[in-house]
């Protein structure tokens, strides 16, 4: 098996280290926070994602996976050095923030002094690739003999582990043979499998994972805007959308109308491509996806407007129970979540908003200790005047609203994610308001 590297113990870097390790594989992972690594190395994941916690503990017991500080006995240990850290949104402009990559790559190569392969996954604008791949001959003791590749991730939080072990494609962009090669020895189990291997150049494997999500983004915003189509008109958004995605030219999936999509890439991953694509004199083709964020941005306030309605126009004083701040379920992260984006708006108007979440509240409770968190559903609920589901846990789906009659002040709730079952909550004397389908 190959011997490798994983620089940045985030989201990406945790999960690609610990399933590379369970296919056998030798890797040693490196952030530069002592504090994370020893917490690594004690087998603690600091974020919740199904499976990964087994996986890593069973990753570390089997010494297929270490961790460190250090760069050069990273540089020492690997030959393939996967680079998976952050590139969040910039502060001061939508491009991406590029310093911990450059950082990455600055420190890394005066230590590689044999012949080696980095390969960046991270999110990236389009001709980051050749212009470390020049850097790393620059700089590197080991000049030529040290190749860069690009490999972007397609991961989904809730599904990262079988993501990564069981990928619908992979893309490596390379300039050598002896690269792609290396590459399909990592990725071995999953070429076994079937799984498409698709090679390309630097540019086009850095826009896959820009294209991939800007797309996906233009598809969530255009079921959404045709449910205020429906709203307006008094048709069906889910039975459009059922209608719609038998046409296997569009496909059903992600034609789920509600709130919008947050979370820590696809909101900035389109902004950071419109930034880039402005750069390179392409502003007006690339104004579409300016559209497709606002009106991802309108179904919050969308939320927030229906709330308003049914407590007489005015929320000062009324007691809002959020269902949910994660961004999405099977998962605590919070990063532009609608849910929490509502809950806080909300807030702004003078609501008594309660939040509550299976998993996410103690991240809640850290970034944004003004919120006001239950752990427990009937404590959150208790009292409230309208309830707001805004995280399709299938906790809050599986709700018996009978059950919570005797608790709470109001029988109203809006659908955020048009999940819940219309009949169930009828029956039990609750109005129910979706977003873009027929209510009560």
């Amino acid at each position: 098996m190959t011997k490798l590297s994983v620089i940045g113990t985030g989201y990406l870097g945790v999960t690609h280290a610990a399933c590379m390790a369970s296919l056998g594989h030798s890797v040693i992972a490196l952030d530069v926070d002592p504090e994370k690594i020893a917490s690594l190395s004690a087998g603690v994941v600091p974020f919740h994602e199904p499976e990964l916690q087994e996986l890593l503990t069973a990753a570390i017991a089997s010494g297929n996976l270490t961790f460190t500080t250090d760069w050069a006995t990273l540089a020492e240990q690997a030959d393939v050095h996967f680079l998976c850290v952050g590139t969040p949104k910039s502060k001061d402009s939508d491009a991406a923030d590029m310093s911990q990559v450059n950082g990455a790559i600055t420190a890394l190569a005066p230590h590689l002094t044999k012949a080696a392969v980095v390969v960046g996954k991270s999110t990236v604008p389009v001709g980051t690739a050749a212009r470390l791949a020049s850097q790393l001959k620059e700089n590197a003791p080991a000049g030529s003999q040290v190749h860069l590749a690009w490999n972007p991730e397609f991961l989904r939080e809730g599904f990262a582990v079988q993501d990564t072990l069981h990928p619908d494609r992979i893309v490596i962009g390379v300039t050598a043979d002896s690269d792609e090669q290396a590459l399909r020895e990592v990725y071995a189990a999953s070429i076994d499998e079937g799984t498409p291997f698709i090679r390309t150049d630097y540019a086009t494997a850095e826009l896959v994972k820009a294209a991939a999500n800007s797309f996906l983004a233009t598809k969530i915003s255009f079921i959404n805007a045709f449910a205020d189509l429906c709203d307006a008109a008094g048709a069906d958004i889910t039975q459009l959308a059922d209608a719609i995605g038998h046409d296997t030219r569009i496909g059903r999936r992600f034609l789920n109308a509600g709130v919008g999509f947050g979370g820590g890439c696809l909101p900035k991953d389109i902004r950071a491509l419109q930034a880039r694509a402005t750069e390179l004199g392409l502003a007006e083709q690339f104004e579409f996806l300016a559209n497709v964020g606002r009106i991802n941005q309108m179904r919050r306030e969308l939320v927030v407007s229906r709330a308003k309605d049914f407590a007489g126009g005015a929320l000062a004083g009324v007691r809002i129970t959020v269902l949910g701040a994660a961004f999405k379920p099977d998962s605590d992260d919070i990063r532009d979540s609608p849910a929490l984006s509502v809950a806080k708006e909300l807030m702004a108007e003078g609501a008594q908003v309660v939040v509550h979440d299976p998993i996410a509240l103690p991240v809640v409770r850290r970034v944004h200790p003004e919120v006001n968190c239950a752990d427990s559903l009937t404590e959150a609920v208790t009292g409230a005047q309208i309830l707001v589901h805004l995280t399709e846990w299938n906790q809050y789906r599986e709700i018996d609203p009978a059950s919570l009659n005797a608790l709470v002040a109001g029988r109203v709730i809006i659908d955020g994610r048009n999940m819940l079952d219309r009949d169930t909550w009828i029956n039990a004397g609750w109005a129910i308001s979706y977003l873009g389908k027929p209510g009560s």
